[in-house]
């Protein structure tokens, strides 16, 4: 069970007037030149004693150190040296000097202190400075508990990213994904939980069933997956803090990935009977379902819009296995791929305005995106085998699986989770425990 986490945002310390964003992002090319920053420690006031626990837990330089690792992940930021600080925490936090951070070419810069208010309560406070303009760009303090700490400087990187680049962070968030182990002939999966960065991985089934295609409600309670129990597939719906697990159908035929609505009222997904497969919605509440496509052809992998008027999925109706839209209710069928090759997994940015994919072409596995209509498409990535994207809560980042390969015993090879930028640069493997595959991003935690 995963324990709910309350953070408390106590004030806006500095009113944020419209600037434009620092870090200029342009899709077709990537951000070739990271913004310089300066991240200092934080420091403790004297409301924490010598001798208290809180400064011997190091969170001056650890909620510092995680803000300036996820700066850098994102690849937009480029955080410089501490041993080149001039001016110590507690003088930057009050007044920075801004010629000694202009010296070290610093142009934009984060410092920040902590303390205890009446009740005991740790307050987290930051403050961004542009170094260039020599002025306040914003401040934000918290109150929370020592445990938090992480959580507190994921919302801290989340509200420097918001406001230096003018898009929403998604550092405060939570991957879902298949933790894989043993033979490739024997495969133990479990449904696993983990922060963004691959902090604090937990597993939520017991590897007694075959797990795949975890799927986060929008509201971050719930997880829709398929199990196979006695070698039938059932589609279950799990509350993730407190553990307990729903049967939503046990169907005669196959089901394939499950996905929510973004109301969080229905799920879609497709099933198979007698050699053909359709897409089907179900209410979680009454569990009626609709069928929404009638077609001789294999119709699978459905993903709504973000608004829940349309649906995107793939289908072989026209051949070879293509990328289509239509209404939520089943009309208006459209293909949107035309190139060459092999689609699959389409899945829809929280944006609105493109469509995330696999695609097979000459040998090779690729992971890409074109605009709703399908022009525009571009390829992000290529590799061996790779597949299932999935988006960060802001549209920015994909996250997706990709495999190694074997030899002809199934000796070797490994399933790892990847992540890459929108505009195709800053590929990164994700760290987990085991292998990892069919991986789902949260929304935000913490909702504004």
């Amino acid at each position: 069970m995963i324990q709910r986490i309350v953070i408390v945002v106590l004030l806006l310390l500095f009113q944020q007037s419209p600037l434009k964003a620092l870090v200029a992002i342009d899709i077709t090319r990537g951000n070739l030149d990271p913004l310089p920053t300066a991240i200092s420690d934080f420091y403790f006031d004297d409301s924490i004693k010598a001798d208290d626990s809180i400064r011997k837990s190091r969170l001056d330089k650890k909620i510092p150190e995680l803000v300036q690792n996820n700066l850098q992940r994102s690849g937009l930021f480029f955080p410089l040296e501490k041993k080149s600080f001039i001016q110590k925490p507690e003088v930057a936090h009050a007044t920075p000097r801004f010629e000694d951070w202009t010296f070290i070419k610093a142009q934009v810069l984060v410092t920040g202190k902590i303390s205890l208010d009446k009740n005991q309560r740790l307050r987290v406070e930051f403050r961004l400075w542009d170094v260039v303009s020599a002025k306040e760009l914003s401040s934000l303090a918290f109150f929370t508990t020592t445990e938090n700490w992480r959580r507190i400087s994921h919302m801290i990187s989340d509200k420097v990213y918001e406001r230096l680049t003018g898009e929403t962070g998604y550092f405060d968030s939570r991957i879902i994904y298949v933790a894989e182990t043993g033979p490739k002939t024997n495969r133990v999966k479990r449904l696993a939980v983990m922060d963004q960065d691959g902090h604090g991985v937990k597993y939520l089934t017991l590897g007694n069933e075959l797990v795949l295609t975890p799927r986060f409600s929008p509201d971050n309670k719930y997880v829709t997956y398929m199990s196979y129990f006695r070698n039938l597939p059932r589609v279950y719906l799990l509350n993730i803090e407190a553990g307990i697990q729903d049967l939503v159908g046990d169907f005669p035929g196959m089901t394939f990935a499950p996905r929510f609505s973004p109301d969080s009222k229905r799920v879609i997904m497709s099933f198979a009977k007698d050699g053909n497969s359709d897409i089907y919605a179900m209410d979680i509440k009454t569990r009626v379902v609709e069928r929404l496509t009638d077609h001789p052809s294999i119709d699978t992998s459905p993903s709504f819009s973000p608004d829940g008027s349309s649906i995107t999925f793939n289908s072989d109706r026209s051949g070879t296995q293509q990328i289509y839209t239509m209404k939520s209710d089943g009309t208006a069928v459209k293909r949107i791929s035309f190139g060459e090759g092999i689609y699959g997994t389409p899945v829809w940015s929280p944006r609105g305005d493109l469509i995330a994919f696999t695609k097979f072409f000459r040998n090779k596995f690729y992971i890409g995106v074109m605009r709703t209509d399908g022009s525009g498409e571009r390829l992000l990535t290529e590799n061996f085998y790779q597949e299932a994207p999935s988006w960060s809560p802001n549209g920015r980042v994909l996250i997706f699986y990709r495999e190694t390969p074997s030899d002809d015993k199934g000796r070797g090879g490994n399933a790892k989770l990847w992540s890459i930028d929108l505009t195709g640069y800053n590929e990164r493997m994700i760290e987990t425990p085991t292998d990892a595959s069919d991986p789902t991003w949260s929304e935000i935690l913490t909702k504004k």
